[in-house]
């Protein structure tokens, strides 16, 4: 019988020419005032053989220490241990901002990506990325802005993060830059993405896709819904736990997603790539999508 099988090789950000580890790790739960303890995650991650490690500008926003800390925290990461940076491909993004809530104008992502690399202490990040659609701001505007970033050697790479296929579109209509990825919430709880067209048009137009919260946000691990308990015995069956099913069930599908855990043990971002363990037929792949869906498929 014909198995999904994973491979762990490097693989291509898109049309970037960056090449990066099929699992990335987020930093959204980045927060608190230990460095080290802080650097010991970073260097799981690294350890393990991960190396894009994303953030955005927005992360740290619900701690004491407010928006932009989680930047801030990774830079004094960098600063601690400059080697490190050499291992990695940092990613991050802008366009978020509580209150407001979205502004990708020109004038506020201009001072977004500079106030991004002034907090990781760094000249050029690799990948940035607009985190959510702005309305109020034409796409053409956006893709200038974009483009500026590019050439002033700011950044190496764009992307989008919640785009919908039509937004990405037209974003890409107004660039002669290639968008390189696109960052959809996706899980076995969350498959939008497989019916709303965002996987097919990343395999169609050659771009990454970074799979933020991998796990449902954590629910998976509980094992309580269908598709956790098939998952739960997927990865019995090859010896590991319900996350390293549950990453390997999204890195199956040929558009390849690339997961971002979010875990800030080390121990359990160490034991994320237990995920390419696990195999799959097809059988077992549609009946864990069935679970999730409720349904049985046409």
């Amino acid at each position: 019988m014909t198995t999904l099988r994973l491979s762990a090789e490097p693989r291509p950000l898109g049309k970037s020419g960056i090449s990066v580890f099929p699992i990335a790790w987020g930093m959204w739960r980045l927060a608190g005032e230990d460095i080290a303890e802080a650097r010991a995650r970073v260097e799981a991650a690294l350890d393990a053989g991960i190396t894009l490690l994303d953030t955005a500008d927005i992360y740290g926003c619900d701690t004491p220490a407010g928006f932009g800390s989680a930047e801030t925290l990774f830079g004094q990461i960098l600063a601690d241990a400059p080697e490190l940076r050499q291992r990695m491909i940092i990613a991050t993004k802008g366009g978020i901002r509580p209150g407001i809530p979205y502004n990708s104008g020109a004038d506020y992502l201009a001072e977004a990506i500079d106030a991004s690399l002034t907090r990781m202490g760094i000249d050029r990040v690799d990948l940035y990325q607009i985190h959510r659609r702005d309305f109020l701001t034409h796409p053409q505007e956006v893709a200038a802005s974009l483009t500026r970033m590019v050439e002033a050697g700011k950044v190496r790479a764009i992307g989008v993060s919640n785009y919908a296929i039509h937004e990405l579109d037209a974003l890409q209509t107004f660039l002669d830059l290639p968008i390189v990825s696109t960052q959809p919430e996706f899980s076995a709880l969350r498959t939008a993405p497989l019916h709303d067209g965002t996987l097919d048009q990343a395999m169609a137009r050659d771009m990454a896709v970074l799979a933020w919260s991998p796990l449902g946000g954590g629910r998976l691990a509980k094992a309580l819904h269908p598709a956790a308990v098939m998952l739960a015995d997927q990865g019995e069956r090859y010896g590991v736990d319900i996350t390293a099913a549950a990453l390997s069930w999204i890195m199956a599908h040929p558009a390849r997603p690339i997961p971002i855990v979010g875990s800030q043990s080390a121990a359990r971002i160490a034991r994320s790539i237990d995920a390419f363990k696990v195999e799959w037929t097809r059988a077992e792949w549609y009946a864990v999508l069935e679970a999730s869906m409720g349904e049985r498929l046409p």
